[in-house]
Formats: C-alpha cells, structure tokens, sequence
C-alpha cells in the first residue's frame, strides 16, 4: 500500500511521525534539528542534508564530524518515504555513499536528496 505524495514529495504516511520516530535520530539530533528549527517531519522532509548539516555547524560555531550529515540523510529519506528501504534508515548505509564519493560534505549531494 502506498500513500499519496504532496507538492514537496512527502508520502501522506508522515502524517502522526516524530522526529524520534525515526531510525538513526537519537535526543541528541533531535536537539540539533530543533537548533535550526526543524521540529516536525513535514520541515525535515522538504530540506537538504547538506543545508541541515552546514547550518548545525553554522548555530553551534563548531565544524561537525561528517557523520552527523549522514545521520541527516538517513532522516531526510525517511521524512520523505516513509516506506524506506530499511537498509537505507541506518546513517552508516548513508556513510558507504559519502565515502565512496556519492556524497562530498561541504560538495554535492545526490539528486535524491536536493
């Protein structure tokens, strides 16, 4: 069964998720979001990784392990599909592409997740 998509691409199944919801977003990513004003699945669904992950290093003046953008991208998919691969919810499977070149953090990042 699938849901319905919106104008930003969001499956209506997000409807009732949080962001604790999801896999790979602990308090800790939770606070980092809520930093830059993301609290709700629907803002995190229609933002960038890499925008999410520039603008935490941006808030807390601090230059994040490169991880934390992988964690972003795990929650990104997810915000936009909740039907996800659960292979593709972990941050590490996100980690594999950022290392094999997919994805340069401070760079591009896949169209998938622009």
């Amino acid at each position: 069964m699938h849901s319905r998509r919106d104008e930003f691409g969001v499956r209506s199944g997000n409807r009732n998720r949080e962001l604790s919801d999801l896999r790979s977003v602990g308090p800790a990513t939770v606070q980092d979001l809520a930093s830059i004003g993301v609290t709700t699945i629907e803002q995190l669904a229609a933002r960038n990784p890499m925008d999410l992950y520039e603008s935490v290093c941006r808030e807390s003046g601090v230059r994040h392990d490169p991880c934390l953008h992988d964690v972003f991208a795990a929650a990104v998919a997810q915000a936009r599909d909740p039907y996800l691969p659960v292979e593709q919810r972990d941050w590490w499977y996100w980690s594999r592409i950022r290392k094999a070149g997919g994805i340069v953090v401070g760079g591009s990042v896949p169209s998938a997740l622009k």
